[in-house]
């Protein structure tokens, strides 16, 4: 799929920084409506395998090894953004830091 399958509002509210190739770091950002109140304003989005998209099975055994390390799951999401899947793992270190494994 490619953005121009996306429609304006979701343009408007989600824009990813990364490499093209997939194989070093991105930043999501996405927009809320509320203000600050629980959700961590900036946070970290953890891949699975580097380099490509990872299985679900891929997601789920690097939740289970940070899960190891002393992090917690707060929400696994399992939807669509347009015409594109989204899954992932919304997790927290044990200061309470938010984070996403995908």
């Amino acid at each position: 799929m490619l953005t121009s399958d996306l429609t304006e509002a979701d343009l408007e509210t989600r824009s990813i920084a990364g490499d093209p190739e997939g194989k070093l770091p991105r930043l999501f950002f996405q927009r809320v409506p509320e203000g600050k109140t629980v959700k961590n304003r900036v946070h970290l989005d953890i891949n699975a395998v580097p380099g490509r998209a990872p299985s679900r099975e891929e997601v789920d055994a690097e939740r289970d090894r940070i899960v190891a390390l002393g992090a917690s799951v707060l929400r696994v999401v399992d939807e669509s953004w347009g015409p594109f899947p989204e899954y992932h793992v919304i997790m927290a270190d044990p200061e309470g830091n938010e984070f996403c494994v995908q």
